[in-house]
């Protein structure tokens, strides 16, 4: 059980309960329920009280004995019975149900308005009759003096249906393009149904006349609210003879007299999201509003809020046990919420214990998820040396990091770090002495980093104060004091640099007068290193003889500045000989150069040239290549150009094209020889 409080109002959580990860097995389950107290204390109101996915809507019968709630996936009915606490049926439905109703005092007589625009009657045995509307349905009412059921939907109409006949009666027309929402009134029969245009329209069933009609639109915005679209009706409920609640889709509630066309109270929940239910609680004039998001409760004379209720998951639908602090909801998730408000109202019969138990219940901030496992990244395993166990069950991966048990996480770290608890104590015995020597007189405790620096300001700080008490002087922040300046103390990269150029022309003087601020910070270090003797004062000139010095310095400026420019230049005259030194002492190197398989080396003056060619553009290039008579462009008979091109061949190539050449010469010349021989041979002569 989980209890939370706002503005002193105790809501206790009955569904919800310590989390157990879903890789344990039911034995493991079983086991812990035996050994773990806070499992085996868990409240499990209703057996099984959930959905295989989503739950969509959830009612009570008017006997209270039954609660009835539809869902996904596969769409189902539940009907649990309060009296044995558990399950009484399930029935599997063809189609997602938008909304539903019981006719009868409890679960015998059942309407359900599916999302395909059929109407579904159940009995008591299961399935009875199935019938269609001409439109999509969202909402409907029943009128119980004249059997008729009041559809309403995406259309202009509000379908009629007489269950006594058994025929659909002739439907009322309305001025709106869709109706959202509808409701009757229990008293006198007033019907009235909630438009897209975000107006509501009141009707009389016996004359079958619209008798009112309210512009909730333009009401539901004031000057506090921010409203970038039109306010659309999306809940609607009577209360008693006169009140009438309304809910927009931008996050109003509207509370009206019938009396009046102005509403009397408009309460914004402040999320901008559309209103799901309006419910009334007449013992303490209590409206409870519901958007997906959250549930407010308010007084509904003053509209001040009595307390709120905010869920882990997006509500669907939430339904007030009658005369009772008992609060069922219908969330996006498999478990329905179960509130119990005892401030509201006692515990319904059913559950009377639940009285008993709050009254000794305290009131304890809300436990965190998985107590008995550790959750750890990739990082901690590495200072712990448990990589090796990545993949086995000891870890259970889990978003960026893994569960592990916490016992063995505590052995680990002990094991790895045995002197924590020694540390611990040694920190703390610190910190009470720290607190004691608070008492005594502080002194000048200055930085790690620039600690010069920092003893600069605070002289100038001092003078600053005395100079105030002779005459007013506008008082500056002080860098020690600003946050801005917080990093430059502490920081060793924003250390000054004193042997620097910059540092040594800008201050010619700091030579000096770092010298007696070093002296104050020795006499500060030994002032720290003594905290638990008496304080001494230390010896050296008094401030007026060091004022007078730093006056007698300021005289001497150009002599100063002087001496730091020669210095500098004898610092860079010596840099330029060991410069000097150095390059004499190196040999220089002989550089060779790579040049690219396939292309021959002539001389570097013909690749300067074929680099110079490179560089041109195409034009350029094309012309150069014209001239010397390797391109060569016409127009043709179309009308385009024709480009004809030789390729450029290498020395190598042209040698060895010349041999080829010379080769087939030498071998026509043998064929024409070893022809002619034969031909003198046919013919008889003799050789010669």
């Amino acid at each position: 059980m989980q209890v939370s409080s706002l503005n002193e109002v105790k809501i206790y959580s009955l569904s919800c309960g310590k989390s157990l990860p879903e890789w344990l097995s039911d034995r493991k389950k079983r086991a812990l329920q035996k050994k773990d107290v806070d499992v085996r204390r868990r409240i499990e109101l209703i057996q099984d009280f959930e959905m295989p996915t989503v739950c969509t809507t959830i009612k009570v019968s008017k006997d209270g004995q039954y609660i009835l709630a539809t869902g996904t996936y596969k769409p189902r009915v539940r009907c649990y019975d309060t009296y044995q606490l558990s399950l009484k049926f399930e029935r599997c439905l063809d189609s997602e149900v938008v909304t539903f109703a019981t006719l009868s005092d409890d679960y015998s007589k059942i309407v359900f308005l599916h999302n395909d625009r059929y109407i579904e009657f159940h009995s008591q045995s299961g399935f009875y009759y199935k019938t269609r509307i001409p439109k999509f349905g969202r909402d409907f009412s029943y009128h119980y003096p004249s059997c008729d059921l009041y559809f309403v939907g995406a259309s202009s109409e509000v379908y009629r249906l007489n269950l006594e006949q058994g025929r659909y009666l002739n439907p009322l027309q309305t001025d709106a393009a869709e109706n959202n929402v509808c409701d009757i009134n229990s008293v006198h029969g007033l019907f009235a149904t909630g438009t897209v245009e975000g107006r509501v329209e009141c009707w009389d069933p016996r004359t079958r006349g619209r008798v009112g009609l309210l512009d909730c639109a333009l009401s539901s915005v004031t000057a506090d609210s921010e409203i970038n679209s039109l306010p659309t009706i999306s809940a609607l409920k009577f209360n008693g003879a006169l009140t009438m609640a309304v809910g927009t889709s931008t996050g109003q509630v509207l509370l009206y007299d019938l009396r009046s066309d102005k509403p009397l109270l408009v309460k914004d929940h402040q999320y901008g999201l559309p209103i799901k239910s309006v419910h009334f609680q007449d013992s303490l004039d209590l409206i409870l509003s519901a958007d997906s998001r959250i549930i407010k409760m308010w007084n509904k004379n003053s509209g001040k809020i009595f307390t709120s209720l905010e869920p882990e998951h997006d509500i669907n639908d939430v339904c007030l046990y009658p005369n009772s602090g008992m609060l069922l909801t219908a969330n996006e998730t498999p478990k329905m919420g179960i509130y119990y408000i005892p401030v509201l109202g006692p515990a319904p019969r059913w559950c009377s214990f639940l009285d008993n138990l709050t009254e000794e219940l305290e009131e304890n901030p809300e436990s965190t998820v998985y107590d008995d496992y550790k959750f750890v990244t990739k990082k901690d395993l590495e200072n712990l040396g448990l990589t090796h166990l990545i993949g086995s069950p000891f870890l259970r991966a889990y978003m960026h990091g893994f569960f592990m048990d916490i016992r063995l996480y505590h052995k680990v770290k002990l094991m790895v770090n045995p002197f924590a608890y020694e540390e611990y104590r040694k920190d703390k015995i610190r910190q009470k002495i720290e607190e004691t020597r608070a008492q005594r007189v502080q002194l000048k405790k200055l930085p790690k980093v620039n600690k010069e620096l920092a003893l600069k300001l605070i002289e100038e700080e001092e003078e600053k104060q005395k100079s105030t008490w002779k005459k007013k002087v506008k008082s500056l922040p002080n860098i020690l004091t600003d946050d801005r300046f917080k990093v430059m103390f502490e920081n060793p990269d924003f250390q000054v640099d004193e042997e620097s150029e910059e540092f040594r022309l800008l201050n010619p003087l700091v030579s000096k007068i770092s010298e007696k601020r070093k002296k104050k910070l020795r006499l500060l270090e030994q002032q720290e290193l003594r905290e638990q003797e008496e304080e001494e004062e230390p010896e050296g000139k008094p401030s007026d003889a060091e004022s007078s010095e730093s006056s007698d310095d300021e005289k001497d400026w150009v002599e100063e500045v002087r001496k730091q420019r020669r210095l500098l230049q004898q610092e860079e005259k010596v840099k330029r000989q060991e410069q000097l030194r150095e390059d004499q002492q190196t040999v220089l190197k002989p550089q060779f150069y790579e040049i690219k398989a396939g292309e021959e080396f002539r001389s570097f003056k013909d690749s300067a040239t074929k680099q110079k060619l490179l560089n041109k553009t195409l034009e350029d290039r094309l012309k150069l290549e014209a001239k010397n008579g390797t391109l060569s462009v016409a127009d043709t008979t179309v009308g385009s150009k024709q480009l004809t091109f030789t390729l450029k061949r290498s020395e190598q190539q042209k040698k060895q094209q010349e041999a080829e050449k010379l080769h087939r010469q030498e071998r026509k010349t043998l064929r024409r020889s070893a022809g002619h021989l034969k031909s003198r041979h046919r013919r008889g002569r003799p050789f010669h």
